[in-house]
This record gives C-alpha cells, structure tokens and sequence, in this order.
C-alpha cells in the first residue's frame, strides 16, 4: 500500500491512537496498581511490625519483672544481703532462682552471683542446681553505671565460668538479659543475676510476621548485631548490609519504609531500659507485585486479543470505507479517456454514495447537454426569426390601448374606457419586472383591475370583497402572487350556472411579526385525490436548479408544473414566498365545508425590500 493512499493513511490514523491508548492504559492500569499494592503493603507491614514490636517489647518486659523477684522476695534479698553460708539458706536461693527459671517456658538458665558471700549459683532447665565459690563475678553479668540493667544480644549459652563440669550442658544459642541487685537505697551491687532466654521465644512472635518463603526478617540490635533473622550462623554477629548502613543505622525515627536493591525494607523500633532493638522486615519487589504482575499478564493476553480484533476490524472497515471512493475514481479516469456512456452504479446512501449518485447525475446533464447542444444549433436561427417577429415595444401597446380609450370617450361609451383602462393598469404591472417586490397595496391594485376585465367576461355572476388591516397594506411581498391564485378561481373553480359567486381576500396579522394572508371563493371544491397530491407536492421544496431559475426568472417565475393546461403551480408560489420572506413561509389549500376553496398564506410582516 502506498503512503499517499487514503486506505494506508486511514489504517495508520485508526491503528496508531488505538494502539497509543491501549499503550497508556496498560502503563497507568500497572502504575496504578503496583503504587496501590506498595502503599498496601507497608501500611499493613508497618502495622504487623508494630504489634510484633509491641509483643517483642512485652515479653522483654516480662523477663524484666522476674528479675525484679529478688527485691520482691524478702528472705531471698535478706539472705543475699547477709552471705548466709548454710544449707537452708541455699535452698532459699534455690527456690527463689528456680521460681525465675520456671516462670517463663524458653528461659534456658538463670545464674545468681552474690557479692558479700563470693558465691554463683547457675540453674539450668535440664540439670540440678549447683553453687560454687567464686572470686568474681561473670564478666558479661557484672553491671557498672546505669542503668542497672541490660539485654546482651544473642549468643551461646555458657557456664558462666564456673569450673565444675555439667555433664548434660549443651550450649544453645540466647540472649540474656542482666541485672545489677542493689542494696536499696544505694547503687551499691550486692549481687548479680542473670537470665538466658532461648530464641523460641523470639521466634513464636517473630515468625508470625513475614511469609518464611518469600520474605526475610532481621532483629537487631543498636550495635547492629543479629538478634534473630533466618541464618542461623549470622545470629549474634554484626549484620554487613549497605542497606542497614545507609538506611536505618543513623536513622532517628521509630518507624519507616524504604525501597533499596529490589525490595522493600520496613522497620520498628524497640526500645526501653537496657536495650534498643530494630525490627526489619524484607519484601522482594517481584512478589509484593506478584498480583499486579498476574493482572498485568492477564491484561496484556486480553488487549493483545483487542488489538487483533481491532487491527482485523479496521482493516475491514478501510476497505469498506475506500472501495466506493476507489471505484468512483476509476469511473473518472474513464472519462478522462473520453468514455461518456460509461455505466455508473450507485454506492451506498453514505456521503460517498452521495458523491457518486452526484458524479452519474452530472454526466447524465452532461451527456443531455451535448445532444441538446446539436438541436440548438439546428433550430437557433429559427428562434432568431421569431424572436425578431414578436418584439414589439410595450410601450406602444400600453399607448395604443389609452388611444382606443380616449376614443371610446369621444363616442361615449365609458364601459369600454373603464375595460381599457384596467388591462392598461395590468400591461404596466407587468411591465416593470425590475420591481419583484412589492406592497400589499400594490398586489391588490393588480387584482383589482383583473377583476374588472373578469366581471365584463362572466357578465357580474360573481362579486368581490376584501379586507386588508391598515396597518398591513404597506407591508411587502413578492410580485404577481395573488392575481395568479385568482385566476384560478376563474380557470378551475368558477360555476357558471350560479349568480352569487363571490371570492375575498383578507389580511391578518398573527403576531406582531407575522401575518396571514386568505383567498377564499364559493366555486367548485378540488377533489379528495387530487387534494391529496397537491398539499404532498407544496410538503417539498423546488430542486436547487428550479429555485435558481425562479430566482432569476421575470415577474411570472418558471417550472416544471406550470406546463400548458395545468394552470398557476402553486409551489412556484411557496417557493418564491420562502425567496423573499423566509423558509418558514406556509401556503395551505383547503376546502370550506359549505363549499368553494379557501388558500392560506402565511408569511413573515417586511418592512423593507431586500434584493432576491
């Protein structure tokens, strides 16, 4: 297909827009989706961070009360303030450290170091209690400053140091939360205690807030260790992310989200006397937009299906569209070549079968003028001849007609001078064609002196009436269009076996813009049938080229249904009424019940006359 085609360029211009939308729709449809799934996704994330954070925090809290017991618990603070040294009082100590180490389900071991006595007691979950003498006390568990208390992040569980074997200790990964007992109400340390917890209790809140499959979770701690997270051999080491590095390790605030190397990061805060925790939670980018991705995939399958429909379906209609005008092409280049018969057939009612059913119309007028033409020149000196023979002057006949009636005065005969004289007015009506628009006035002067001649003709069988508004008699019309509907009255209508014939005519005004003009006789009525024919024939307007010919015709007009015998047409009538007055001029014939027709005119009231 070449590009000046109009099927290429109609193609082009249907496909290119279709695809540019389909283009645009699909990118904002999954903008739009994956910007709705990310801010679903942190909110709901940063909401289940925060209630991990809070559970997190609750069970820190909850270790933080056992440790407390030793103050609650008078004889065990009596006894550590003291350094009894007996069997009773480590008993006591038993009891009370056993109390701390059940109280909790994953606390793996609590170790009690006293100061005045310089012993350590360790119990553990799966062995008897024991108590040593010791100089010092754990490194790890000996507090210095405030405040007294603190949470070690994880690491294995140990002996504390205490040299006696543990035939059944394994060491397992905790964390520990340490506490200096003071002798209230002083800061001075009269004991240590110690509590290991194992990471299970960790993880029943951790693992409940991220999908172990797909998404990775890290608790740290202010020095960026790993609490807890999914490697086990990372726990309790430093955590080398760029990602923490740069995002949360200077970060001031509690909460926040950020979007780094494919995937999501969320985080919270933990904090509260003695530790200062980081719950971060890792999203992958591809499976927090796994749905828009499903969607996206789905979509792009359907508007493929579209735009092959479309693409199918444009093609079709450029087809359906350019054939006619192809066709009609091809019909001009046979005329070109100098084929006039050439056979056109219609194309459609559309705007190109209009084109065509115009294009056969003018070689029809074309081919009729070229036959028409050789006739012309076969009798145009024949029309000459008879042209010259029929021109005689108006003038001298409008003169000779006042000769004759100067002379019937002579002879006193004034009813010969009174016919005269009104075909005399008549001659010079019709003479001056320049003047296509006249008054009300005027036009009734005209079918006065028609009258006069009709009265002589039919011996006064009939009498005529009019009544004009005052206000109306100056008001314009075209020319020659009442005396012509008289006659009609005359030439179809009249009854000459009666003596009371009459015919009127009236004007009225219908509104201050608008007024009706009515000629109304008593003669013959026009039969139902042709009635009929005659208001469908005024229902539609003139062709162009009758109207042009109207338009530029002498006082009489010219059609097609003025043919000899037919009498006055009166759509020529409507249609030079909507000339000068308007389209919405309205010519109405009806019969009157008691017999004779009566003929409406409905015109706009002009004040001034326009050149048509």
């Amino acid at each position: 297909m070449k590009w000046n085609s109009i099927r290429t360029k109609l193609i082009v211009f249907l496909l290119l827009p279709t695809l540019i939308c389909i283009m645009a729709t699909m990118y904002v449809s999954y903008s739009h989706t994956t910007k709705s799934l990310r801010t679903r996704a942190v909110d709901e994330n940063t909401n289940l961070l925060y209630q991990g954070s809070k559970n997190i925090n609750s069970l820190l809290q909850e270790i933080n009360r056992l440790s407390l017991n030793v103050y609650a618990d008078g004889d065990f603070y009596r006894l550590l303030e003291a350094g009894y040294d007996d069997l009773s009082s480590d008993i006591a100590i038993y009891n009370s450290l056993s109390y701390i180490s059940t109280s909790l389900p994953n606390i793996s071991q609590v170790y009690l170091y006293g100061v005045k006595d310089a012993k350590a007691t360790l119990i553990t979950d799966n062995t008897t209690p024991k108590r040593w003498l010791r100089s010092t006390p754990y490194r790890e568990s000996r507090i210095t400053g405030s405040p007294p208390v603190k949470v070690q992040s994880t690491h294995l569980s140990n002996a504390y140091g205490l040299n006696l074997p543990l035939t059944q200790f394994v060491p397992e990964p905790v964390f520990t939360m340490h506490r200096r007992i003071e002798r209230i109400p002083s800061s001075e340390a009269i004991g240590y205690l110690s509590i290991d917890v194992k990471l299970a209790a960790l993880g029943d809140i951790v693992d409940e807030l991220y999908d172990q499959d797909q998404e990775q979770i890290y608790l740290l701690d202010s020095s960026g260790k790993l609490v807890y997270g999914q490697d086990a051999k990372a726990l309790g080491k430093p955590l080398n992310a760029a990602w923490y590095n740069r995002q949360i390790a200077d970060s001031t605030g509690t909460q926040g989200y950020f979007e780094q190397e494919g995937a999501v990061f969320i985080y919270q805060q933990i904090s509260s006397i003695g530790y200062s925790w980081t719950l971060v939670k890792q999203i992958p980018v591809s499976y927090l937009f796994r749905e828009a991705k499903e969607a996206a995939g789905i979509n792009i399958l359907l508007l493929v299906l579209l735009l092959i429909t479309i693409i199918i379906l444009t093609v079709l209609v450029s087809f359906r569209i350019t054939a006619p005008i192809k066709q009609l092409v091809r019909y001009m280049n046979q005329v070109q070549t100098g084929n006039l018969e050439i056979e056109i057939r219609p194309a459609g009612k559309d705007e190109i079968g209009v084109v065509t059913e115009r294009f056969r119309s003018m070689m029809d007028t074309i081919n009729n003028l070229i036959l028409r033409e050789y006739r012309l020149e076969l009798t145009n000196r024949t029309n000459e001849l008879r042209a010259l023979q029929s021109q005689i002057n108006p003038h001298f006949l409008n003169n000779t007609l006042q000769i004759i009636g100067t002379l019937a005065l002579e002879l006193k005969v004034p009813q010969i001078y009174g016919l005269l004289s009104a075909l005399a007015k008549m001659m010079r009506y019709s003479m001056y064609n320049d003047e296509k628009i006249v008054t009300i006035q005027n036009e009734l002067d005209h079918v006065k002196a028609y009258i006069e001649l009709q009265k002589e003709r039919f011996e006064n069988k009939f009498s005529f009436r009019y009544d004009i508004e005052e206000s109306l008699q100056q008001a314009l019309m075209p020319k020659m269009i009442l005396q012509p509907i008289v006659e009609n009255y005359f030439k179809h209508g009249f009854n000459r076996a009666r003596s009371d014939g009459f015919i009127e005519i009236t004007a009225a005004r219908l509104s201050p813009d608008r007024m009706e003009i009515s000629i109304s006789n008593n003669g013959l009525p026009i039969p139902a049938s042709r009635l009929e024919t005659l208001r469908k024939e005024l229902q539609q307007p003139l062709p162009p080229e009758e109207m042009d010919m109207l338009k530029n015709s002498g006082q009489d007009g010219y059609s097609r249904r003025d043919a000899p015998g037919a009498g006055i047409g009166l759509g020529n009538v409507l249609a030079r009424l909507r000339l000068v007055c308007g389209d919405d001029s309205l010519l109405s014939v009806d019969n009157l019940k008691a017999g004779g027709v009566i003929i409406r005119l409905e015109i706009d009231i002009l004040v001034e006359s326009e050149p048509i």
